[in-house]
């Protein structure tokens, strides 16, 4: 039985409660008081609830008495516990000789699979209460217990689970550890997640020209065979998302997505990173080993930028990987195996590299079963509008700016340009532009300036001098052409000595081609 007690906050009103209990012969088991509150849990009795509520009303100030269910801290305890066991991952609490104290039902589950697994008679419930973690699973727990967080790699009922030692300090008081146990797959998942800030689809190739559409057709098609596929395009032209809109378009969307540039690692990283390495692989090595991007996308995809930049020793192994599947972390015996669908890219020539021998050409054949084209920007002029647009809108959100047009000179200016940076470099200056923006839309003269700020640009970049029949003489030819150069740099190098430097002239012949042709130097 267990009773709630309102009552007056007056002195030894407690007693006088408590010495009605003793008088009805009651045993409280246990008790609890709060302002105004006393919870109390009686033991069995013959006498009933009535009776007691009875002798309770009885003393003065009482105001109320009534039967509960559970005092407050069984409460807490019984939604702590159904909160615990809603976790996804499985939990194990310790105590200061590394025997479980408490266990949620992701772990209790967990345990029982892996002494199945081992072929031993597992023990349920309350059974693992008390017994050495060690002993159910091959963990090093080093005694005494550190006040330092550690992780290790463990094989759970044949899985990869990764284990990381919380202790609890002195200051909690308490002592002992809480373990936690992630799957190698929901580890995937989450640094897939983080690696992708938003859902990166179809609908995100932005573009209404012949190249891009065929290259969503081709996509689209793409996601539905379980393929390799090889992006090829410049650098800039969103290998990267199109590989993305691949998975996301396929069957494996819900799984890991992982990438890694293989240009930004040296080898022995690399090597580590795409297969992970065993317990003890090298000095200072994460104790039970790490689990490779192979294993982390499991299920899901692996995407290989700039797979140009693997070393041969890394496109031999690659190559006995994607023959069966299979592959042994660095510094391991234990072979394993990955449901890994890989996609490739590259800028460079790959067919080049094979003729000098400086990528294999079996490898090549591989990656290249399915074969996608990035355009260049150039060469898709009619979508640079939409796309700088879209930038503009983007660029405004992120800075929390009122959100600037766009207006034709400014199209048209960066239709004209040639963008050898591909998209990158169009968002870079569009950033650049509103962020500098303060007079309303953003014009030919405000692109312009974000342009020279980022590079030196060469005067190909900016001038196309076209030859009209209408011209008259040499003379005329020259002087159009000398208009030309200098409108189209002086928005770059906006003094006459930065013009002059450039073109490696006087400062007064600047000056006076300056006045010549009307463009204001002030």
């Amino acid at each position: 039985m267990r009773i709630e007690i309102k009552s007056e906050d007056r002195m030894g009103i407690s007693q006088e409660i408590l010495a009605t209990f003793t008088s009805l012969a009651l045993d409280i088991q246990a008790m609890e008081v709060s302002s105004q509150f006393i919870f109390v849990h009686l033991a069995k009795s013959a006498i009933s609830f009535n009776k007691v509520k009875q002798a309770l009303m009885s003393v003065a100030g009482v105001d109320h008495c009534r039967a509960v269910d559970l005092l407050p801290s069984e409460s807490r305890e019984r939604h702590l516990r159904a909160l615990v066991n809603r976790l996804p991952d499985a939990i194990i609490d310790i105590d200061e000789n590394a025997c479980v104290m408490a266990l949620n039902q992701a772990s209790e589950k967990l345990l029982v699979n892996h002494q199945r697994h081992k072929g031993v008679s597992p023990l349920l419930g309350e059974q693992l209460k008390g017994a050495q973690v060690n002993h159910l699973l091959d963990i090093e727990i080093i005694l005494p217990l550190l006040d330092e967080i550690s992780s290790q790699n463990v094989d759970i009922a044949g899985q990869s689970y990764l284990a990381e030692i919380s202790p609890i300090s002195e200051q909690e008081n308490s002592s002992g550890a809480v373990i936690s146990l992630k799957s190698i797959t929901s580890l995937g998942r989450q640094i897939s997640i983080l690696q992708t800030r938003d859902a990166q689809g179809l609908d995100n190739i932005i573009g209404q020209s012949a190249s891009i559409q065929l290259l969503k057709e081709q996509t689209a098609r793409f996601a539905e065979l379980e393929l390799p596929v090889l992006i090829n395009g410049e650098t800039g032209t969103g290998k990267e998302l199109v590989a993305r809109a691949l998975h996301n378009a396929s069957k494996r969307q819900q799984a890991p997505f992982l990438a890694v540039n293989c240009a930004t690692l040296p080898e022995h990283l690399l090597e580590s990173e795409l297969f992970g390495y065993a317990n003890g692989a090298f000095t200072g090595a994460q104790k039970g080993g790490k689990p490779g991007l192979l294993e982390l996308a499991e299920g899901g995809t692996l995407f290989l930028d700039e797979i140009a930049e693997m070393s041969p020793y890394l496109q031999a192994k690659l190559l006995r990987f994607l023959q069966d599947f299979k592959f042994r972390r660095l510094g391991g015996t234990k072979e394993l195996q990955a449901n890994v669908r890989v996609l490739s890219a590259t800028h460079q020539d790959l067919l080049a590299m094979i003729s000098q021998h400086k990528f294999r050409e079996d490898l090549f054949y591989r990656l290249n079963v399915l074969n996608l084209n990035s355009p260049p920007l150039r060469e898709r002029v009619e979508d640079i509008a939409l796309i700088a647009r879209h930038f503009v809108v983007l660029a405004a959100t992120q800075m929390n700016l009122q959100q600037p047009k766009i207006d034709e000179s400014a199209i048209l200016l960066l239709s004209s340009y040639r963008w050898p940076g591909n998209i990158r470099e169009l968002q870079n200056v569009l950033f650049r532009a509103v962020a500098l923006n303060e007079y309303g839309d953003i014009t030919a003269q405000n692109i312009s300036v974000a342009l020279a700020q980022f590079k030196q640009t060469e005067v190909t970049d900016v001038v196309e001098f076209k030859v009209e029949d209408e011209l008259e003489n040499w003379a005329s030819a020259q002087a159009k052409f000398e208009q030309q150069l200098i409108s189209a740099l002086y928005p770059y190098y906006p003094t006459t000595r930065k013009l002059a430097e450039r073109l490696k002239v006087s400062h007064n012949k600047i000056a006076m081609k300056l006045r010549q042709f009307g463009i204001n130097n002030n």
